[in-house]
């Protein structure tokens, strides 16, 4: 359930700052296609988006990608409306088979890494043969201590972002470009 927005969300977009474009943002999705890609070469990948902020990131790279691909997906959350972390919870599962797949979990922001590292060890558990790591953000704070990511499309700094999945109180994930809150 979302909690209700305190500030209108014009208001919000108004007073924030777009810090990586919509050009910005789709060459690092281009970027990132062909670094998968490369990586991918032969396989028959399951795409996982971790719900909800992954998936806009996860449809911008699988158009992108012209090797066939399974997509299923992932919604697991530590954040459950807040801006804060709390303790891993469980929405839904993918349908699909782990076991021997090559899975590549796809997410909007590399924060801590928590929810990521997690993750990705329940994957393995599953019985996936490689796991494969991808973000559109990575907050630069030095914090990031559970997990990285095998590939980053965009740093951005350590303030509260929105846009291209990332979300203000539920809104403005469909922003093609990224804005930051002020400081």
């Amino acid at each position: 359930m979302s909690q209700p927005v305190s500030q209108a969300p014009t208001e919000v977009l108004a007073g924030a700052e777009c810090i990586h474009p919509a050009p910005a943002v789709a060459a690092a999705y281009d970027r990132l296609a062909l670094a998968l890609a490369e990586r991918l070469q032969g396989q028959y990948p399951l795409l996982l988006p971790v719900m909800i902020g992954g998936m806009i990131p996860a449809a911008a790279l699988a158009e992108r990608l012209a090797e066939p691909l399974q997509l299923d997906y992932v919604h697991a959350t530590r954040y459950r409306g807040a801006t804060t972390g709390g303790e891993l919870h469980w929405q839904a599962r993918p349908s699909c088979p782990l076991a021997g797949r090559t899975v590549v979990l796809v997410d909007d922001i590399l924060d801590e890494g928590v929810t990521l590292a997690a993750l990705q060890r329940w994957c393995q558990q599953e019985g996936a043969a490689r796991v494969l790591t991808v973000v559109l953000c990575r907050k630069a704070h030095g914090r990031a201590t559970r997990a990285g990511a095998d590939l980053v499309g965009l740093e951005v700094p350590d303030r509260y972002v929105f846009g291209a999945g990332m979300d203000y109180e539920g809104c403005y994930r469909n922003l093609p470009g990224i804005w930051a809150l002020p400081a």
